[in-house]
């Protein structure tokens, strides 16, 4: 078998007259550069979201980068962050000349461990960068709880959990991107609602501050060559947002594919030995951006890997090298800090295919394939 870790031509053939349409329109239009779609996409997202504003950008990692400059941060500030992350989410920090500050990871749902936020916590520390990783929300309600008590800025890593819904304790539910101070998506081809270059977008439940993010996102002008704050150039091409705009509508219909691409995986792997399945949090939908499995130590992660890709199966490292041993982020005075829940997952953790078009047949031939090697 030919299995693909994203399928994203699978997916574009059952889509394919409405996104080329859409790809004429612009082209016909000529509206390449902040065009009437971009627009649309951004309202009809705002619709999805629940209402709140949306400000659409170049990339995640720019909207990540806005979402601070906005905030009003300055050098030497701290920022609390997950250490088990991809770079993007320190990266922007340690680019403003802020400083990331790294807590461990919650050992069942790899979100940022809310009980060692506080114990970071110093008179410097002005935000906290939650990352929903692989699909589902970090515990928001509790973070949103501390941050209120230290007076501190939430951004909501959202790229890989855009439709994920969050549930409170008193029943209200909010889409994830949408609790904080700003929420941050990507649009990378590969996310789960991906375009087919780069794009991004924030999430801004405060106008103003939404505002100001799109001054910023436009070389900090709100009129042509009235420049009132340092900004930057991220835009979101109008050929991407047309993109965008159509896979928007199947979005749940994505979600709902994925989840059962992974109750399929979980039902085939329940009673497997050496491999431990994706738990799902209980105040969270779990949207399966990655299903990651964590191997125990006695399994060979890379002889797997090496015997699956043998077999046409493709499988992620994600992340192999966790952050506070990155040689960017290495200093001094941290370099003997030890993440034990970040450090066993680098060396054990292991995703499978999944993405909207895969077959119950291909998930059985990568399980049985994973489970050869194993016994």
């Amino acid at each position: 078998m030919n299995i693909k870790m994203v399928d994203l031509k699978g997916q574009y053939d059952k889509i394919k007259e409405e996104i080329n349409a859409g790809i004429q329109e612009v082209i016909d239009s000529t509206a390449f550069i902040n065009g009437p779609k971009v627009q649309e996409f951004s309202n009809n997202l705002s619709k999805y979201i629940g209402g709140i504003n949306v400000v659409p950008c170049a990339n995640g990692t720019d909207a990540l980068q806005i979402a601070l400059m906005a905030l009003g941060l300055q050098p030497g500030d701290e920022v609390i962050l997950p250490v088990h992350t991809y770079v993007a989410t320190a990266e922007v920090i340690a680019l403003l000349r802020l400083e990331p500050v790294f807590v461990d990871v919650h050992p069942e749902y790899f979100t940022i461990d809310i009980s060692q936020i506080e114990e970071k916590i110093s008179t410097k520390t002005k935000a906290i960068v939650p990352v929903h990783l692989y699909g589902q929300c970090a515990d928001m309600e509790a973070i949103m709880r501390i941050a209120s008590k230290h007076n501190l800025f939430v951004i909501e890593d959202t790229a890989q959990a855009i439709g994920a819904i969050y549930t409170f304790a008193n029943g209200k539910t909010a889409m994830a991107g949408t609790i904080g101070d700003v929420g941050t998506s990507s649009f990378f081809p590969s996310k789960n609602l991906g375009c087919y270059g780069d794009g991004g977008a924030m999430f801004v439940n405060d106008a103003d501050l939404a505002k100001r993010c799109k001054i910023i996102a436009n070389h900090g002008q709100s009129i042509k060559y009235h420049h009132d704050i340092i900004g930057c150039n991220s835009r979101l091409d109008t050929l991407q947002a047309a993109i965008l705009d159509v896979k928007l509508k199947y979005l749940d219909n994505y979600t709902a594919a994925r989840q059962n691409a992974a109750k399929i995986y979980n039902e085939l792997l329940k009673n497997i030995s050496g491999v431990k399945t994706p738990k799902t949090s209980d105040n969270s939908t779990h949207v399966y951006h990655q299903y990651t499995l964590v191997l125990e130590e006695s399994v060979d992660r890379n002889g797997l890997q090496s015997f699956l890709k043998e077999k046409g199966i493709p499988t992620m490292i994600y992340y192999p090298v966790p952050l506070h041993k990155q040689k960017a982020y290495i200093k001094e005075d941290t370099k003997e800090q030890y993440f034990p829940v970040t450090e066993r997952l680098s060396k054990s953790v292991l995703s499978l295919p999944i993405h909207t078009e895969i077959s119950r047949e291909e998930q059985e031939f990568v399980v049985s394939s994973l489970v050869e090697f194993l016994n």
